[in-house]
């Protein structure tokens, strides 16, 4: 594949780097092939990162998932904040039993 300055194949060779003559329907069918492959890796990625950055403390508490996390963090606004919360004030949150309240501290 031979890529123009804004990366975009413009062209394919063969072995000996002659290029070859291919209709504009294929180099049509070529370039939407890349860009599928392009968005889908992108997507992937982006999908790792997001996952990576939402990972906090909460996560390794047993009987902290998602949903008491989001909670969490929406009532208190940092794990810093949750942190410092007694059993009481977690306990206001919305799915936090007595239970839960008293491992987030322990933890």
């Amino acid at each position: 594949m031979v890529k123009n300055d804004k990366h975009q194949t413009r062209a394919l060779m063969n072995d000996e780097r002659k290029e070859l003559k291919i209709s504009q329907n294929l180099m049509n069918l070529i370039t939407k092939f890349q860009d599928t492959v392009h968005d889908t890796a992108i997507t992937y990625h982006r999908k790792l990162r997001d996952k990576e950055i939402t990972k906090s403390e909460l996560d390794q508490i047993e009987g902290i998932g998602e949903v008491k996390k989001k909670e969490l963090l929406k009532h208190f606004g940092s794990v810093e904040k949750i942190k410092k919360a007694n059993k009481e004030e977690l306990m206001q949150v919305k799915g936090i039993s007595e239970s839960i309240a008293q491992k987030i501290i322990d933890s």
